[in-house]
């Protein structure tokens, strides 16, 4: 997985699903993507908090592409969470994230996310290994750098997003690798959410730590039953 801003829970249960975790760090930069984005809740509705971010070239890939340090975005972040979830229960869980914001040697896209997914790993207990995909010297697109991927860390099954299904069948994955196919399934769980009668499923998991705390984001993120199912055509 392309490692996001400030994930949501589902990103996460991911990792507690799998013995090996790998960051797809040297993927393309995308505009207006879960890579430099993510919502949280203010006044009762959602809104993105976005990292501006500066490119070198076209197509840089995001362990290249670098952050704006020409707009505070650092500080407004974290007083807008601050701010927004200031009634919460456990808002003081939530802004312990916000502390590697004050982290400035992280410069680039990629090893922000990564820092911000160390933090949350520590707090919600998360111990998956982790391993970049850039360290692999991997070519190819596609199907064709997945298993190239899955070859490299001799995997015997792989959990995909339901988001990449179609292209995988397109590229006959299934046929084509030795590993076992299987598909990630997290459904959220509503819990009440302050100053909304709706319920806002898919925004960061600082919303879920903030109403819940980290001992109940750690049970959040950790259903009773496992969220990962056979492929099928």
């Amino acid at each position: 997985m392309q490692p996001t801003y400030m994930p949501w829970a589902g990103y996460l249960n991911l990792m507690t699903e799998v013995d090996l975790f790998v960051y797809l760090d040297e993927v393309q930069y995308e505009r207006a993507s879960w890579q430099n984005r993510n919502r949280v809740l203010v006044g009762g509705q959602p809104v993105w908090l976005t990292v501006p971010v500066v490119r070198d070239f076209l197509g840089a890939p995001i362990n290249l592409v670098h952050v704006d340090e020409r707009l505070s975005w650092r500080r407004k972040h974290a007083a807008l969470l601050k701010q927004a979830y200031a009634r919460h229960p456990f808002v003081a869980d939530m802004l312990e994230t916000t502390a590697v914001l004050d982290n400035v040697s992280l410069t680039r896209v990629a090893e922000l996310n990564i820092a911000i997914l160390d933090q949350l790993r520590s707090k919600l207990g998360i111990t998956t290994p982790t391993v970049r995909s850039s360290e692999f010297s991997i070519d190819g697109m596609r199907s064709d750098r997945l298993l190239s991927i899955l070859a490299h860390v001799e995997a015997t099954e792989y959990v995909t997003p339901p988001g990449s299904l179609d292209y995988l069948r397109e590229d006959n994955f299934a046929g084509r690798s030795s590993a076992r196919l299987l598909v990630h399934q997290f459904q959220p769980t509503p819990y009440a959410q302050r100053g909304t009668e709706s319920f806002f499923s898919h925004l960061s998991i600082l919303d879920v730590v903030a109403h819940l705390g980290w001992h109940g984001a750690s049970s959040y993120i950790r259903p009773s039953v496992s969220c990962v199912r056979d492929f099928e055509e």
